[in-house]
This record gives C-alpha cells, structure tokens and sequence, in this order.
C-alpha cells in the first residue's frame, strides 16, 4: 500500500477509485523530475515534481502542485484516475466542466453583447425607480 502524506480517509477513497478503474500500481510507471518554475532555488534542485505514466492507457500525468514528493505522488494518482475516468466515461468531469464555465465567462463579449446588456441594466434601472416611494418635501 502506497504511503501519501494525504490523510488516511483520502487516501483509502484514491485506492478504492483505482480499484473501481482497475488501476494497479504496478500498470503505472512513476518518475521523480527536478521541480520548475516560481520557488526559488530550493524549487529548482528537489526532485518533488511526479511523473506518472500508464502505457495500457497512454496517459502521462505530470504533478507539481505541493512541495512535497509524497503529496504530489497522490495529486498524481487523482488526476490520472480522473483523465481515465474521463476517457472510459466518454463525459466531462466536474472539474473540466467546471473550467469550461469560467472560460465561457472570460470569453469577450462583442461590441453589440455589450451595447444590449447595458440597454438592458438601464432599462431595469428605470423600472426600479418607479417602484420607488414617492418622497414627500419637508417644509
């Protein structure tokens, strides 16, 4: 049984996942890369970035979101058990679907887009005014 530093709830949750995929340590080839990016010095000399690869499915994963090896051979093994799940399934995860929002949200609206949501604003803006209480002047 792999050792995470990942609590022992979320790490029986990730073996019982690859159980239900059929993933099996021993299908998965892992490799320890030396870190990049933001960090420092420190960052770029420890190998704590994971690399993991399942030639049965031709999928790589390659994981560096904690400073910690053990942490990231977990990260590791959650996304490649989402990037099967996503290709047995045939569906989008929640995950992917979920970025597939924001990006639609992010996306820029046209020059008419904006020209009619403001119209509009300034239409409900009118109608907000009229539900107004009338004010009475103070003498």
């Amino acid at each position: 049984m792999p050792a995470f530093s990942a609590s022992n709830p979320k790490e029986r949750r990730l073996l019982e996942r690859m159980e239900k995929l059929g993933l099996r340590e021993s299908d998965m080839q892992e490799r320890f890369i030396l870190g990049s990016g933001s960090g420092g010095q420190k960052q770029n000399k420890t190998a704590s970035c994971v690399q993991l690869s399942h030639p049965a499915s031709g999928i790589e994963v390659k994981c560096q979101r904690s400073r910690s090896q053990a942490l990231n051979r977990y990260y590791a093994r959650c996304e490649l058990c989402e990037q099967i799940e996503e290709k047995i399934l045939g569906e989008k995860s929640a995950r992917r679907q979920k970025a597939e929002k924001i990006r639609r949200q992010k996306k820029r609206r046209t020059r008419r887009q904006k020209a009619r949501m403001i119209e509009e604003k300034r239409a409900q803006s009118q109608k907000k005014k009229l539900r107004r209480k009338p004010q009475i002047p103070d003498d």
